[in-house]
């Protein structure tokens, strides 16, 4: 087993370094907040004064924060702290979980490697759900010889580990997916909606859908209408999940992306228009299956 520092215990990183104690490695963790500091000590990890304290002599460091500069921050360093590139033994695997712009993965790697480090960008996909139950998918950027030494670590909290190419490879994955995620909840709504306004009952609906052409993992397991899908956010008031705020974040950087490489991604420009003017109606909080309200009860 493992020595892993774990920094970010948020509703993904909280059941992620739970499943790290579980599989028996020696999980230290660091988070702002300290209640979430608190419940995973409950659970037999260690913890520190910072994430410097606590990566020193890790063999393993998993991040899992906001945005790319809070990544860059961390691992590069910041005006108040040093990077922690700077501060981890020799052989420390470096994997960060969160997702961010490919360009800040890339630059957090060549720094890494002119240290002599592994760095591997690995975004999850599964939500919090998937994390609780360690049946997460990463999806990997790196070299050959990070993806095989962060696999050790992640196979204890994922099913499916992917290895999408090199450095920020899987945040370029992670955001084609999950604009694809998007499309499909935006349209599943639409679909049901049209369905309820002509009085069809919508678990019927659904399950006509789930088997024919229409079918999608969303119909599958998020249905975005309350009552249909009893362990789905949209039948507890849209609560937990993956928040409209991140989907608004991660559409954003896929429409940076596409300005990027010059790609048509009109459906994904709609779908971030539309989840942001949920996200102004109040919702950013709320699970991003709720824009079957904006349907329903039209926005």
């Amino acid at each position: 087993m493992a020595k892993v520092a774990f920094i970010g215990l948020g509703n993904m990183g909280g059941p992620m370094a739970a499943n790290l104690i579980k599989a028996g490695h020696e999980v230290k963790v660091f988070d702002l907040n300290p209640a979430a500091v608190d419940a995973l000590k409950a659970q037999g990890a260690g913890s520190g004064d910072s994430a410097q304290q606590i990566a020193a002599d890790a063999d393993f460091v998993v991040s899992m924060l906001p945005a790319g500069k809070h990544v860059r921050g961390l691992y590069l360093g910041t005006e108040s702290a040093k990077g922690l590139i700077e501060v981890v033994k020799a052989g420390c695997v470096l994997i960060d979980c969160s997702t961010i712009d490919a360009a800040s993965a890339r630059v957090v790697a060549e720094a890494a490697a002119a240290k002599g480090l592994e760095f591997i960008d690995a975004p999850v996909s599964g939500g919090t759900a998937g994390a609780a139950a360690g049946t997460l998918t990463f999806i990997c950027g790196g070299t050959d010889g990070a993806f095989e030494a962060a696999k050790v670590v992640l196979a204890n909290m994922g099913a499916n580990i992917f290895h999408a190419g090199g450095p920020g490879a899987g945040q370029v994955a992670k955001i084609c997916n999950n604009m694809l995620l998007s499309v499909l909840m935006v349209g599943t709504s639409e679909a049901l909606s049209l369905g309820i306004d002509h009085g069809l009952d919508p678990k019927v609906l659904s399950d006509i859908m789930k088997v024919s052409s229409g079918g999608n993992w969303t119909l599958e397991k998020y249905n975005p209408c309350p009552g249909v899908m009893d362990n789905a956010p949209s039948s507890k008031g849209y609560q937990g999940g993956f928040m409209v705020d991140l989907m608004v974040k991660d559409l954003g950087l896929s429409q940076e992306a596409a300005l990027g490489s010059q790609s048509s991604t009109p459906m994904g420009a709609l779908a971030r228009s539309l989840y942001v003017s949920h996200a102004r109606a109040g919702n950013g909080k709320r699970d991003f299956s709720s824009i079957f309200e904006h349907f329903a009860k039209g926005e």
